[in-house]
């Protein structure tokens, strides 16, 4: 029987997102502004919620192309409020936007939001070795650091346990279970452990 992180549960949607994205580095700049915005969707929602809902979100944000979502203005607003297929909450969607310029100064600055974003653990992932669940935090000392970085950028919805999730969806950090199948998988191509600091 396949051992795997408890929290996926039995959800095959659940399942197959924790089997085959959950943890692996994405260095792609549009998976990773993919993301950051369904990580800022999913405030005060489940994951789960958020998945059934993915397709529905890429259709409605033109597959995610921040230079095309960088430019709605009024309107387009209007129009996602009316669509059932997202989270219909204005200070959501108007943050994709917000965040779609950040994203935008970022990608011209460091040439890509993939090296801007890999800086923060200087190009390598961070290996935990946590035992259970229980064990691994909501946040940590580096994620509250990119929480502010990206706020000081004028981005939303990436407050410090949004940026800790999202950095554990990418894999800027290994955070599967050690009982889990995934995690010496991930482990064998990672850097050498390195645990955050949790912040209390």
């Amino acid at each position: 029987m396949i051992k795997r992180c408890t929290w996926c549960g039995r959800d095959p949607l659940y399942l197959a997102y924790h089997d085959d994205e959950w943890g692996i580095p994405v260095h792609d700049d549009r998976r990773l502004f993919e993301m950051l915005i369904l990580e800022g969707a999913q405030a005060g929602l489940s994951w789960l919620t958020i998945l059934k809902k993915r397709d529905n979100y890429r259709q409605a944000f033109q597959q995610f192309d921040a230079e095309k979502i960088a430019r709605y203005g009024s309107a387009d607003i209007h129009r996602l409020m009316q669509d059932a297929g997202i989270v219909r909450n204005r200070l959501k969607i108007e943050s994709v936007v917000r965040n779609a310029r950040g994203f935008l100064t970022i990608r011209e600055e460091y040439s890509s939001f993939a090296n801007y974003l890999w800086g923060f653990v200087d190009g390598v992932p961070i290996v935990n070795n946590w035992q259970t669940a229980n064990d691994v935090p909501a946040h940590t000392a580096l994620s509250e650091r990119l929480s502010k970085a990206l706020k000081k950028r004028g981005f939303n919805f990436v407050g410090t346990t949004i940026c800790y999730a999202f950095m554990q969806a990418v894999g800027l950090v290994n955070d599967h279970t050690v009982d889990c199948f995934r995690y010496l998988g991930l482990k064998s191509s990672m850097a050498p452990e390195n645990p955050p600091q949790t912040i209390t």
